[in-house]
């Protein structure tokens, strides 16, 4: 999955941006209790796409 399709998921799910970090992009859910950390590649894979969702505790997207 692209990183900016990923990225407009977590948006539509209420989740945001917190910081920047080394190499990767920090982003915590809606209530602020959960975050997850989000590389910088162009290109993630589905099992990290899942496991970024579930660490936010959001739905995966749908693949396709």
């Amino acid at each position: 999955m692209k990183r900016t399709k990923l990225l407009k998921h977590l948006h539509r799910h209420g989740c945001r941006f917190e910081r920047e970090g080394g190499n990767h992009t920090i982003y915590i859910n809606a209530d602020g209790t959960r975050k997850t950390a989000i590389p910088r590649h162009p290109e993630i894979k589905p099992n990290t796409v899942r496991k970024i969702c579930k660490d936010v505790d959001i739905p995966p997207p749908p693949e396709k």
